[in-house]
């Protein structure tokens, strides 16, 4: 589908306030180590990859750390603050336990101007989930994701309010990992439609999709508006190596996408036309980590304001740039300053 301003533009008069982005994903606490030794490998994880671990792994891999720091995280939830760093309105909605743990999540967002819907898990659904990232020197990231409560999130835990109100709702691909969540993305998936929201979906991760390519095609064949991905996933999706082709596959879809590029950039599928747009121009890289989430904050609200593909991804691109110049995932600058600034806003 073709993304113009008409919505947003409609709905401004009305009384609730309206939310450029509302994004479900896992709610997790990041746990971050700069791996100059890596030690990631004695742990047995596959670099630069999302690898699930259990609840009996936790204190293994907190110890094999070095200094730590830690902050709220989870993919989705970091482009919501990427979103909310822009100055944009934005929603979340996720799942987090009564712990220390979800309550720092949870303060984050909110201290943001996020607005939350956070369902709190029972005894038995875990405390919230946390991801140890190990950044080696060459700024890839490797991370050992606990999904705890964050992945509990079932059908009745979703209300309609948060994506009523958006422009986009964000899905996280994360999301499927665990059949509850994929139950609970359907309902969402649903509630867009009903209420005239753009569905965006993020397919997270190579292996991600590997695991669960029948159901990520299913719901970018039937209901997603707007995909985004790297080269790597989106050829995962169509199962080819060849980018050209799962290009010409997005195509047929009629869909919206942006595929990620790393330091090549990004290319942006949208009426029958492929285009390229450059990375920003970074001194140094430390982190990778966060780069997609904020390609994702800044494409996406860009496309709420009204932008075309093209200028959003440019958005995107810029805020990519500015979180790989330092450690963590989430932006230290003001993006929105950086974006005027770039004349993107």
């Amino acid at each position: 589908m073709t993304i113009t301003p008409t919505p947003i533009t409609l709905r401004r008069g009305q009384e609730l306030r309206r939310l450029a982005v509302t994004g479900i994903g896992n709610a997790l606490l990041d746990i971050i180590t700069q791996d100059s030794r890596e030690a990631f490998r004695g742990l047995g994880l596959e670099k630069g990859a999302m690898n699930l671990i259990g609840a009996e792994d936790l204190d293994r891999f907190y110890q094999a750390m070095g200094p730590t720091i830690q902050m709220s995280g989870g993919s989705v939830a970091n482009s919501i603050a990427g979103v909310a760093a822009l100055g944009g309105t934005c929603g979340y909605i996720g799942k987090v336990a009564a712990d220390e743990f979800g309550e720092r999540f949870a303060h984050d967002l909110r201290s943001l101007g996020v607005e939350l819907d956070l369902a709190i898990a029972t005894a038995d659904e875990g405390p919230t989930g946390r991801c140890h990232v190990f950044i080696t020197d060459d700024a890839q990231r490797t991370m050992a994701t606990f999904l705890g409560a964050s992945n509990q999130l079932r059908v009745d835990d979703i209300r309609a309010d948060l994506i009523s109100r958006s422009e986009i709702t964000y899905i996280e691909g994360y999301l499927f990992d665990l059949p509850p969540a994929k139950d609970a993305v359907a309902r969402v998936a649903q509630f867009a439609h009903d209420h005239e929201s753009v569905v965006a979906l993020s397919l997270s991760d190579m292996f991600c999709v590997s695991r669960h390519r029948d159901d990520f095609f299913r719901l970018v064949s039937e209901d997603v508006d707007v995909l985004l991905g790297n080269s790597d996933e989106i050829c995962e999706l169509f199962q080819t190596t060849d980018l050209a082709a799962a290009i010409e596959h997005l195509d047929e879809l009629g869909i919206v996408a942006a595929i990620t590029q790393g330091p090549s950039g990004a290319t942006v599928v949208c009426d029958g036309d492929a285009v390229h747009v450059p990375a920003e121009d970074v001194e140094h890289v430390v982190d990778q980590n966060g780069a997609g989430d904020m390609f994702a904050a800044g494409f996406l609200y860009g496309l709420a304001e009204g932008a075309e593909p093209v200028e959003a991804a440019r958005l995107g691109s810029l805020c990519a740039g500015e979180v790989i110049a330092h450690l963590g995932a989430r932006p230290e600058d003001d993006l929105e300053e950086l974006a005027i600034e770039a004349g993107l806003l």
